[in-house]
């Protein structure tokens, strides 16, 4: 396997980030949440949505540290 390759938990988070950025870019834009028209305004399942969306983004700041280190070869001098 690829020391470099992505993991399972980065790529969900990955695509629930996307999914959250997309949703916000359509309220900013057109003042349509996409997450309360599919499940309902701020219903149980909305606010789960918006949990893991968040701690995706928490989980990316910091996978993207160990992410920096492992893509960044080591020089010597």
């Amino acid at each position: 396997m690829n020391k470099n390759a992505l993991s399972a938990p980065t790529w969900v988070a990955i695509v629930l980030a996307v999914i959250g950025a997309v949703n916000w870019g359509l309220v900013g834009l057109f003042d349509f949440n996409v997450v309360s028209a599919i499940f309902g305004p701020m219903s149980t399942l909305s606010r789960i949505i918006y949990v893991l969306v968040g701690l995706a983004g928490l989980y990316l700041v910091f996978a993207a540290a160990t992410l920096e280190s492992r893509s960044r070869p080591r020089t010597t001098l």
